[in-house]
């Protein structure tokens, strides 16, 4: 007797094919959610080290890093004092795991000896122009956005953004020539945020209109110092020579520095602008700034606090609070969730 060989039937089929497709839609969220886990780990370990070496910078010079240095070179008197510009990231050279990396900065001579944007010491061209994996979150693009210098998402709090977003004499623990010590901070070290994360710059840069322009990647740049509302709810320039986040050896408000005046992830594009209208060599081209923290995880920023610790704070967290956990000494009673 022969044997009857029963084919698939097209219903079968169907089933077998719905019950994949099932699979697949369950799967893959979760598989998203494991990588943007891991990518979030990653992007706060990279804090935590961060902050891990500015703890270590504290405890060998007796205070925290320059947030951003600003001062005369013998060679040329005539200089605008900020283009020294050497950003906290830069004087924590020593201090990271990966101090080798780094060796040959020579933070001797300012980061621009010449008044064009590619005017850097030779000795340091090279190394400025370097992508380190420690100042990249991996949710962002981890891309140089500039042919000249290696990229960050990470930055140093100057406070709550007052006085117009001033880079001077800044509440928080960063600033120009800031000189922070650990017992400065009076509001308490776990209430007080040290670091946080924003995304590297996209779209045309120097623009007059905001086509392309996200509030995401982007930022309004004025001519008007200190900030006002007035002047940042109509930006001169969009994206203003250089993107966000274009260099780690930076420090300025488009890079290596950031404040709490508005909220994470804010629908509010950051402005931005340059002190022009001076004589002054020791403030000549300080920029000013209203920088939010920005990231792609979802929902919020990761957060290093002065102790070291991590947070993630959500982005509809209370205004007031956010404020009051930028300061060093403002004796809020407020603290982060």
């Amino acid at each position: 007797m022969s044997r009857i060989r029963r084919g698939v039937t097209l219903v079968e089929l169907l089933v077998v094919v719905a019950i994949i497709g099932t699979l697949v839609a369950i799967l893959l969220p979760a598989v998203q959610t494991a990588r943007e886990a891991a990518r979030r780990s990653s992007c706060t370990n990279n804090l935590r080290q961060i902050a891990l070496a500015s703890a270590n910078h504290e405890a060998a010079r007796g205070r925290l890093p320059i947030g951003a240095e600003s001062r005369e070179w013998a060679a040329r008197p005539d200089f605008p004092h900020q283009f020294f510009r050497w950003s906290l990231l830069a004087h924590l050279s020593p201090y990271y795991e990966e101090e080798q990396l780094l060796k040959g900065l020579d933070l001797t001579v300012p980061l621009y000896i010449g008044l064009t944007p590619d005017a850097i010491a030779p000795q340091n061209k090279p190394i400025v122009a370097l992508t380190v994996p420690l100042f990249l979150c991996p949710a962002d693009r981890m891309t140089a956005v500039s042919s000249l210098f290696g990229p960050t998402n990470y930055a140093g709090c100057t406070g709550g953004g007052d006085g117009g977003g001033t880079p001077f004499d800044t509440n928080g623990l960063f600033g120009i020539n800031s000189r922070t010590r650990l017992k400065d901070v009076t509001d308490g070290l776990s209430k007080t945020v040290a670091f946080s994360e924003s995304l590297l710059g996209d779209g045309p840069t120097a623009g007059r209109t905001a086509a392309g322009i996200t509030a995401a990647t982007g930022y309004g740049f004025v001519f008007v110092a200190p900030l006002t509302d007035a002047a940042c709810s109509r930006p001169f320039y969009y994206n203003f020579t250089d993107l966000r986040g274009f260099s780690w050896a930076n420090g300025e408000y488009r890079t290596t520095l950031y404040n709490h005046a508005r909220r994470p992830n804010d629908p509010t594009l950051d402005c931005l602008a340059a002190l022009m209208s001076t004589a002054d060599l020791a403030r000549m081209y300080a920029g000013y700034g209203w920088r939010a923290a920005r990231s792609r995880h979802p929902g919020g920023v990761n957060v290093a606090m002065a102790d070291g610790s991590l947070r993630f704070v959500a982005d509809d967290v209370d205004s007031a609070v956010w404020k009051a956990a930028a300061t060093r000494a403002g004796g809020e009673s407020l603290a982060l969730p």
